[in-house]
């Protein structure tokens, strides 16, 4: 016989939902507590101002305050159409700081329902009404991000009273996809056998009486009578509906789908109101939490997925071997990275544009480990310091499983063509693909050449019109008026500023300050912007323009320089922001007026227009590796002529992903690792990463990779001149130990300099089939001895990064070594940026070159006392010399002293933010060689590949 049922009754269940939201609030503070970054975020939506609705919201409100979850209300007009209203989801689903969405129902009929609820991410569904999520219920291999709420809060319920569902028979009253459906997959997962009734189903009663759990939510007052429900027999009333009730002051009652007078027969049973309800609010709130928690383990750490090498001997051309390597889909990288859609656009199947907006998300996220790959003095044939670059990263990454980015310039098209041929790396050690790469890629050196192009037609423009009208009409043109009223543009406005007119009224200014404002009076001679293109061409060097009769008079000799080359390459390279680039670009100096005052690209009122071309240039460009591994390709200044290292916004934003959350220390364990290369030597590229780039950015290298060969260093130990096109020496196929001995001079001084600066360095010797044992042997003992952290032979040409799993290991060793003082507190810049220009000159030169003297030319005399009374001394100095040689001499090789240092011209890049003296003849534009790269390059016009690039 049954006894007395034990009703869910609501001092019972209110305990029951304060119970879960205390162990909810418990476990938000300790995992706070663990984890200083975490911050659990729920967005309500609401459409219209329902009073109900509303009420509804305030409760989540509170009970999100209660436990430590941020709540946001965004309230919308109910006259918001459905566009709109997507574009607000989809700003919130892109929001990697929200964890949960609700969509308070109903919303106006003129918007679908169905719509807003797939509009809404899976993974932020925290309703748990997603089709995705309500399907992945009904498949045992598979769990859906959230389970609904109120299944869910019955499950609870079911759970903390301690009710054995497994074997039972359950009836489950209605069908709808957010409670009767989801219920009923639940129950079953549970090992109930279940019974899904609705509307149209015969012989529910005789259904309900068989049920050991019966649970009903169709939406009809008491559907279920009190006589069906099976003695002993467990009851979950859902249902809620008004019946009107006189004897009430509001005029109704509520009732459920279930007869009251149910809980005489029941064992159990929820009460109407007063039951369910609270269990689903704490459920939704149980949905943020566990949703938050589990996007904050994703986005502490990259998901490592390698992408396995099959490699072949003979080694296949890079091309063939880029082309058998099918690289991921680019949109899977960016998954793996934690980037939020709104983070990347997509640049066809295999590359992305990465927004700055990553760095704001990451701005408390710890810096992974940070390593600058640099080299000796080359040879003419490079020396494999990409490849090294590449393939470190890939060791770290698929070898190492350690979270690992690599920052790499963009090639120029110039090399491509030319005789060096492209930049990805080579062997099994590549950016992939490889062609997108070394061809136009995102168009950011496209876009560098047309805005230097801008601002060179706009000089010559500038100084055509003012040569050919008066100040007033230069007045009326530069500030047309409107409806009789006359405005200044923007740059205008600035220019005042400079020049120091108070008055911003142009029917205010007096007869000389329009001509100050207007007339920059450029002098032809002192012209210093020179125009660009992204190819070699040597007879653009020299060129002279303006011959047209349309520009009688204006001829002026001037020429070309390769695009990166440009001083918007530099800027683009040493940015930090949007605004940063903005003002970088409008101080660049482009000419000097006949009376000495220089003339910034402001001045000519082009520096807005700069901005937008350049905007989409500022984001970096995502790539892989052969192995799966993560790159940024950003800017590509040249070495020699200007800074020579990719950009800082690529490092900063690699170094974020790669890093740890906020408020967590940096373990062996957990550390990830950005690999960035400095272009040609340490003398050149390195020189210029420290005292420029890292003066810049503020980051702080935690080790430097020094890329040696066997056969550079026996051409610096006297071999042979090393020829490209040309056959290899016997010197350099054969062992020779004694040359090997005599030119590791040139990496004894590299491994001085990287350590001068307070940055451990470990050698790479990127070993090729002819280095023997024993060279390889001697140069590793012989940098150990020079105090290098390691010397470790590599093979990453013919083997990827398994080629350089030993130096990964010395890598990870050397940036996790115990010091006594941290790597910001050992680094120091080689020199103070305020100090005179000639001793910042003179230091590089005597402690990095090991130079006798430095002599300068009238020239650069004229120059260094100009930028001086300009107030331009302040800046670093970007040394433009040879990479062959420590000296200006390229035939002067391995390590030599007491040199005289020629300064043969001196110039300002004011937008870059550094001086950079021309040491000896420097050729910005480089020409073509008697059989260029080009002549091996095609398309196969059957299947489309390209063919013949390296």
């Amino acid at each position: 016989m049954h006894t007395k049922p034990h009703l869910f009754d609501k001092a019972t269940l209110g305990h029951r939902g304060r119970q879960v939201r205390a162990e909810l609030k418990a476990e938000v503070a300790a995992f706070k507590a663990e984890h200083p970054a975490f911050r659990p975020k729920l967005v309500a939506v609401q459409v219209g101002a329902r009073s109900d609705s509303s009420v509804y919201i305030r409760q989540k409100s509170k009970a999100c305050q209660e436990i430590g979850i941020e709540f946001e209300h965004l309230q919308l007009d109910d006259t918001i159409q459905q566009s709109e209203l997507d574009a607000q989801l989809d700003r919130i689903n892109n929001d990697p700081s929200v964890h949960g969405i609700i969509v308070q129902l109903p919303v106006p009929d003129h918007l679908s329902t169905k719509h807003i609820v797939h509009s809404i991410l899976p993974e932020k569904d925290v309703d748990g009404f997603h089709a995705e999520n309500i399907g992945h219920l009904s498949k045992r291999a598979t769990e859906p991000f959230f389970h609904s709420c109120t299944p869910l809060g019955c499950i609870e319920l079911l759970k903390r009273y301690k009710i054995d569902v497994a074997g039972k028979n359950a009836v489950v009253v209605g069908r709808s996809d957010i409670v009767g459906s989801p219920m009923a997959m639940m129950l079953t997962n549970l090992d109930a056998t279940v019974t899904l009734c609705h509307s149209k189903s015969a012989d529910i009663e005789q259904k309900v009486r068989d049920a050991d759990i019966v649970v009903v939510a169709i939406g009809v007052p008491e559907l279920v009578k009190a006589s069906w429900i099976k003695p002993g027999a467990v009851v979950i009333d859902v249902g809620m509906n008004a019946r009107d009730d006189p004897s009430k002051k509001a005029g109704y009652r509520w009732v459920g789908d279930v007869e009251a007078a149910a809980a005489e027969r029941a064992s159990f049973i929820t009460p109407v109101p007063g039951g369910v309800g609270p269990m689903t609010v704490a459920m939704l709130l149980s949905n943020v939490v566990v949703g938050a928690k589990r996007q904050f383990a994703a986005a502490s750490r990259i998901a490592i997925v390698p992408n396995p090498l099959k490699l072949r001997e003979p080694v296949p051309s890079d091309i063939a071997i880029a082309s058998e390597q099918k690289p991921k889909p680019i949109a899977q990288l960016a998954n793996e990275l934690n980037l939020a859609t709104a983070e990347f656009e997509p640049y066809g199947k295999h590359a992305a544009k990465v927004t700055l907006d990553v760095l704001q998300r990451l701005q408390g996220a710890g810096d992974g480990r940070y390593v600058v790959v640099t080299g000796i003095s080359p040879t003419p044939l490079g020396e494999g310091k990409s490849t090294v670059t590449v393939g470190l990263s890939q060791a770290l990454y698929a070898h190492l499983r350690k979270p690992a980015f690599a920052c790499i310039r963009q090639p120029s098209q110039g090399p491509t063509f030319g005789i060096k041929g492209g930049a990805a790396g080579g062997g099994y050690a590549q950016v992939t693909p490889m062609t997108t790469m070394n061809l136009h890629l995102t168009g950011d050196i496209h876009a560098i050449t047309a805005a230097n192009n801008l601002v060179a037609a706009a000089v010559d423009a500038r100084r055509f019109h003012e040569a050919t009208q008066t100040d007033a009409q230069l007045f009326s043109r530069l500030c047309p008026r409107k409806a009789g009223k006359c405005t200044l543009a923007k740059p205008l406005l600035r220019r005042l500023q400079r020049l120091g007119i108070a008055t911003t009224e142009p029917d205010a200014l007096s007869e000389a300050e329009i001509s100050r404002l207007v007339r920059l009076d450029i002098d032809p001679e002192r012209i210093m912007w020179r125009r660009v293109l992204d190819t070699n061409d040597r007879f653009l060097r020299e060129i002279t323009i303006g011959e047209a009769a349309t520009e009688r008079g204006m001829a002026r000799k001037t020429g070309f320089d390769i695009s990166v080359a440009s001083e918007i390459m530099a800027v683009l390279a040493l940015t930090t922001s949007l605004s940063d680039m903005r003002e970088r670009l409008g101080r660049m100096v482009v000419a000097f007026s006949r009376s000495g005052e220089p003339i910034t690209c402001d001045d000519i009122g082009v520096t807005g227009a700069l901005t937008v071309l350049m905007k989409d240039a500022l984001s970096p460009t995502l790539m892989q590796t052969l192995e799966g591994s993560p790159v940024f390709v950003h800017a590509g200044p040249f070495a020699n002529i200007a800074h020579g290292n990719s950009s800082i916004v690529a490092d900063r934003i690699a170094l974020k992903l790669v890093g740890t959350p906020p408020g967590e220390p940096a373990t062996p364990e957990s550390a990830g690792y950005v690999v960035t290369e400095a272009g040609f030597g340490a003398d050149i590229g390195f020189e210029k990463f420290v005292n420029i780039k890292c003066r810049a950015s503020g980051l702080v290298p935690d080790a430097a990779v020094i890329v040696a060969t066997v056969r550079a260093l026996k051409m610096h130990g006297g071999g042979p001149d090393v020829v490209p096109g040309r056959p290899l020496a016997d010197a350099y196929t054969k062992e020779n130990l004694e040359l090997l001995e005599r030119g590791f001079a040139n990496l004894r001084r590299h491994i001085e300099n990287v350590q001068k600066v307070g940055i451990p360095a470990i050698v790479a010797i990127n070993a090729f089939a002819t280095d023997s044992p024993a060279e390889l042997d001697l140069v590793r003992r012989l940098a150990r001895a020079a105090g290098a952290f390691d010397a470790i032979p590599t093979q990453l040409w013919a083997k990827g990064g398994a080629g350089a799993t030993e130096l990964a290991e010395a890598v990870v060793r050397c940036c996790n070594a115990p010091r006594s003082t941290s790597p910001q507190d050992r680094f120091r810049f080689l020199y103070d940026a305020d100090l005179p220009i000639k001793q910042k000159i003179e230091t590089i030169a005597k402690e990095f070159y090991r130079a006798g003297s430095v002599s300068y030319s009238d020239e650069a005399e004229k120059k260094i006392a100009q930028f001086t009374e300009n107030g331009w001394d302040k800046m670093p100095i970007c040394m433009a010399k040879t990479q062959y040689s420590f000296s200006a001499d390229p035939a002067l090789k391995c390590a030599p002293e007491g040199f005289d240092l020629p300064i043969r011209d001196i110039r300002a890049s004011l937008g870059a933010g550094f001086i950079y003296p021309l040491c000896g003849a420097m050729q910005t534009l480089p020409g073509l060689p008697t059989r260029p790269c080009f002549y091996d390059i095609d398309v196969d016009p059957e299947t489309g590949d390209i063919v013949g690039l390296f």
